[in-house]
């Protein structure tokens, strides 16, 4: 089954910058369909390979906070293709 994710981290201090680019840097190193927007990055593939890559990736990420949020949202299928239509 292939997957659509959207994920929006957000580091809670006032360093942020840096570890949010390094976060979408390791998100860039999957070899996965991706897509990037200031507010959040899309990533898309194979549920069975895109999933432990995003545990470990994510993982990392908060493991190097004190305090951060990490939203994600999983879509049951690709939408790497979608245009708006409005």
């Amino acid at each position: 089954m292939n997957i659509s994710v959207e994920l929006t981290f957000t580091p809670l201090h006032d360093q942020y910058r840096d570890r949010i680019k390094n976060f979408i840097l390791d998100l860039r190193s999957g070899g996965f369909t991706i897509s990037e927007t200031p507010l959040s990055t899309q990533l898309y593939g194979s549920y069975d390979s895109l999933m432990p890559f995003l545990m470990k990736t994510i993982k990392t990420a908060l493991g190097n906070e004190e305090k951060g949020i990490m939203h994600l949202k999983i879509y049951n299928s690709d939408r790497s293709s979608y245009v708006s239509d409005f």
